[in-house]
């Protein structure tokens, strides 16, 4: 059956005239409306309290832009959002740009707009400005998204490479890889069940806490392209330290590890969503896991490691007790999944 041109984007919906604005009113402010917003003005004006600013941007390509445990939408706002939390930013607000293929259906795109909206209400932010740009078919897949986060470092949060030193524990808050393997398995269509589903979710409200009650925080990292390994070796290079993992303490999912075996894929190189790494000065190490246990998105925390003295190296102390050599990811064994 046809598709009608009521149901489907258009080239006009980006053109700045009448369906631009029925598409901003009608579908955008419906579901991401707010008082910074709605002045509709070419640059929002709005407050950041005391302390440093943060800001940082991200796309997102995902491939498919729907998958189990989110889509898109959703991935856009907690992606931008862990980008602020994990650099000790209290996330405040986020802009949001659309690149839209031609064809794409707007129930597709409602979709991912309300995903968006509630992604925000959950993370207790808001959208504040945004744009829209259509292609024509074949110049993009379906739906591209931009971020631009901005949030405040509050005064005495001082997180990097130069706190690190030997003696630090690592810890992560929770299975690693689920993200990663669920859009794989979605992709090819490898028929997982339910097994698989990502962890997308926003974080700075347990690395707030984190902040809040604990001075041993040194820094944190959220896993996501390249997975613990690729990140676990950014810190160890940019710190001039070692790192040291202990294969039996890192937490991965039956699911996870099962699909992982029998695809030939490494966990550890795995995109994350909704996990983190930090590392804590060893006095501070157990209070923190604790704490990380006492949030929903931490239930399954670990302390995995530990910071040793060193050239810039990752080994992992391996369930049969040798030793593994860990580095970046080569290649791109998941394109696009963030």
């Amino acid at each position: 059956m046809p598709t009608h041109n009521e149901d489907i984007v258009l080239l006009a919906h980006g053109d700045g005239g009448r369906l631009t604005h029925e598409l901003v009113t009608g579908l955008f402010l419906r579901h991401l409306g707010n008082r910074v917003l709605e002045a509709m003005t070419d640059a929002a004006a709005f407050p950041v309290g005391e302390g440093r600013m943060a800001v940082t941007t991200d796309s997102f390509v995902i491939d498919p832009p729907f998958f189990p445990g989110g889509d898109i939408g959703k991935l856009a706002v907690c992606g931008t959002v862990n980008d602020l939390a994990v650099s000790g930013a209290e996330p405040r607000y986020l802009t949001a740009a659309f690149l839209i293929e031609e064809g794409f259906p707007l129930a597709d795109l409602e979709r991912v707009v309300a995903s968006m909206a509630a992604a925000c209400r959950d993370a207790g932010i808001e959208i504040v400005a945004g744009d829209t740009k259509v292609v024509g078919r074949g110049h993009l897949d379906r739906i591209f998204i931009n971020t631009t986060g901005v949030g405040v470092i509050p005064a005495g949060v001082d997180l990097g490479y130069h706190r690190i030193s030997p003696g630090d524990r690592i810890l992560v808050n929770g299975n690693l890889g689920d993200h990663g393997m669920a859009v794989l398995a979605t992709r090819e269509g490898f028929g997982f069940g339910d097994r698989l589903v990502s962890d997308c979710a926003a974080l700075h409200r347990i690395t707030g806490r984190l902040l809040a009650e604990l001075e041993g925080v040194k820094l944190m990292r959220d896993l996501t392209r390249g997975g613990l390994a690729t990140s676990a070796k950014e810190i160890a290079t940019s710190s001039g330290v070692d790192l040291w993992l202990s294969e039996t303490d890192i937490p991965v999912g039956a699911g996870v590890k099962g699909a992982a075996e029998m695809l030939g894929v490494d966990p550890l190189y795995l995109a994350n969503e909704g996990k983190f790494l930090a590392v804590v000065a060893p006095g501070e190490a157990e209070k923190a896991l604790a704490l990380m246990r006492a949030d929903e998105l931490g239930r399954n925390a670990r302390i995995i490691g530990e910071v040793k003295a060193g050239a810039g190296n990752v080994f992992l102390k391996t369930a049969l007790g040798g030793t593994k050599y860990l580095d970046l990811l080569a290649g791109a064994p998941l394109p696009r999944i963030c």
